[in-house]
Order: structure tokens, then sequence, then C-alpha cells
């Protein structure tokens, strides 16, 4: 381990220890109330351009576990826990975080008070900050003027892939997922229940989509202000004229109502943990949801004749859903597929189902 420092924007400075690589980082700072789920957030692709603070203390504990992951790499800029197991203890574990953070090159931090810490993001908001081992290369205005950019693109993937089902009782139709930093787990619900899925990349037009004659679509997670992302906004727009039924997750969500005229806006420090409490406005019914976005969906923008919200978010009332009216389509910005509940919500995959069949 090497002695490092996390400068937040707002002039407060932490002492710690780097473990693994050791460099200058500056990125956004947010943080996660998940106590499990680590390989999971590590992996999600929806983190670029973050450093992520872990609430709970004591992260690894059950090691690194390939199967796990969500995507092939870490989209994250750095990594922040209380401290980190070098121990860890499961039987299906191939090892330990500092192994992992060496192979991936991912910058990890340990030793600060991280309940502080993320009670400073709670109370001053979402802030930029730095990593480095030297105070000397601290420049506060370099942190403030760090912004997101073009974070689709960075982690989209670049090619069409098709894959096969070989689940049994499986659903003959086809799902186009574009891919805006998809969970891998989004793939594997559709293939439990469809016989074939295209993941296609963020740029992807309409027109090519409908040429691979779609059952359905699935826009997926990703990372970065929704808004940013005028083309794919104006292609999804096309798609909801198609009459082929669509599915939003998370940044999909955001974006389905961005092409219908709706607005988004940042939260103050977002949704980020495995605990997050959500209702169905149609049955009334609280479900536990796993969340990770910094934007959401203007309640108020909302248009009645369009759209009609399906979920809010039982601790602050934020939108968590729509199901709209002029097309066939519905879209959540909680993760059905990361079993917060563990699989309350997964349902919501079988119900894109049978919107493609009653279709």
């Amino acid at each position: 381990m090497r002695k490092g420092y996390l400068a937040l924007e707002n002039g407060r400075i932490f002492e710690g220890n780097f473990l693994g690589p050791v460099g200058d980082v500056i990125a956004e700072i947010v943080f996660t109330t998940a106590m499990t789920g680590y390989l999971e957030t590590l992996t999600d692709k929806s983190y670029y351009g973050q450093i992520i603070v872990q609430s709970f203390p004591l992260i690894g504990n059950y090691g690194v576990i390939p199967a796990d992951f969500e995507s092939d790499k870490t989209a994250a800029s750095a990594y922040i826990a209380r401290s980190f197991t070098d121990k860890p203890s499961n039987y299906r574990s191939e090892g330990n975080l500092e192994g992992y953070f060496e192979k991936s090159g991912v910058k990890a931090f340990q030793g600060i008070d991280t309940r502080a810490l993320v009670k400073i993001i709670r109370e001053r908001g979402v802030m930029n900050a730095m990593l480095t081992d030297d105070l000397s290369r601290v420049d506060f205005q370099k942190i403030k003027d760090y912004k997101i950019i073009d974070a689709v693109k960075n982690v989209s993937g670049k090619k069409t892939t098709e894959y096969i089902s070989d689940a049994e009782n499986v659903k003959d139709c086809t799902v186009v997922l574009m891919d805006f930093g998809a969970k891998e787990n989004i793939r594997r619900n559709l293939l439990k229940r469809v016989k074939k899925v295209f993941v296609v990349p963020y740029d992807t037009k309409a027109e090519e989509i409908l040429k691979m004659k779609p059952d359905g679509v699935m826009l997926s997670n990703g990372p970065g202000d929704p808004a940013e992302n005028v083309g794919i906004i104006a292609e999804i727009k096309k798609l909801t004229t198609s009459g082929i039924p669509i599915f939003g997750i998370c940044l999909g969500h955001q974006l389905l109502a961005l092409a219908n005229g709706f607005l988004t806006a940042k939260l103050k420090y977002g949704h980020r943990g495995a605990n997050q409490p959500v209702k169905n406005l149609e049955n009334g019914r609280v479900y536990i949801s796993s969340q990770n976005h910094g934007y959401a969906v203007v309640a108020s923008s909302i248009k009645e004749e369009v759209a009609s919200e399906l979920f809010k978010n039982v601790n602050d009332d934020t939108n968590e859903g729509l199901r709209y009216k002029n097309f066939h389509g519905f879209s959540v910005q909680f993760h059905p597929e990361a079993a917060g509940g563990p699989k309350d919500t997964e349902y919501l995959f079988d119900r894109f189902v049978e919107l493609i069949e009653k279709k």
C-alpha cells in the first residue's frame, strides 16, 4: 500500500492508502449504500467517469467471482472503501480484490472515514474529487472544471452481436438490445425468455434495427447525462412509431422519456444502492430495488395523454417508471435484473414478453 489523498471540490482532504495501482484521478464522486454486490458495482458501466464510494465499511469478503461480472472491465475511474478484505471466504472466489485491482488497473483507495465522506456528499450534493499520492499536484480549479462527456460512446460495444438462447420453453421471438452500457444480466434475463437477442451499439440507426425484424426492443442502462444523447433520442423516437414493443431500463427509461418530449434533471446525490423502495402506482405494492443513477425524469413534465406514471420512489417521490399510451412500451428507472428483492421486479421481463406476444 502507498499513502495517498482524496481532495474534494469543496476543499476537504482525506488521507488514506492506495491499494493496487497508484496515480492521479479526477472524476465525479458518488456513493452507493449496497452492502453486497460490489463485483456488479465494479463492473457496471453506468459508473463511467465516477469515483465510487462504498458506504458499507468492509468490502471484498466473498472475493472475486468473474461469473458475477456485469461487463468485462471496470468503467469507473476509482473505487473507495473503508477497508478491503485481503482473505476472502467463498467457495466460488478466484482471488481477492487487491489482485483484481492490480490486474485490471483500477485505482482503489482505503483507510478513510467513508461514512463521514458520504455525509458530506449527501449534504453538499454530488461533486468532483481527485485521488493523488502528491498533494502538490492538487488543482482545485481543475477538479471543479471536470465534466463527464461522451459517456455512452465510451462504454457501448462497437459491433452487433447475435445470441441464441439454449434455455427450454423460450418464446420464438427476437429482441434487439440497444447497448448504452448494458449490464450482462439484462441479456441473460432476455435469453431466459426469448430465442434470439441482437446486442447493437449505441449509434445503431432505427432503420438498421428494423431490418433485423425484431419483435421487441430493449433500451439498456448506461452512464452520463441522458440529455447529451441527442442522436440516440432521435432514433428512439423513430422506433416508437414502428409499432414494436419497447422496454427501457435506467438510462433507457430516461432516453425514452426524452424521446417523448419529457424532461430529465440531475438529482442532488442520486440513487445508488440495492435497497431503494419503489411503489407500483397501479396496485400500491412496494418493492425493494437495485438502482444506480444520478438523473431522473421530471414528473411534472410527463404529459398525461402520452404516458402514466408506473412507479415512484418511496423515499423522495421521484419518478421510477412509465407506461406509454401512444405506443406499446414501458420503462423503469431501477434495475429489475439486479436481484434487489432478490427477484421482486424480475417479472417485468415477463411483462415485456407478454407485450410482444399480444402485439
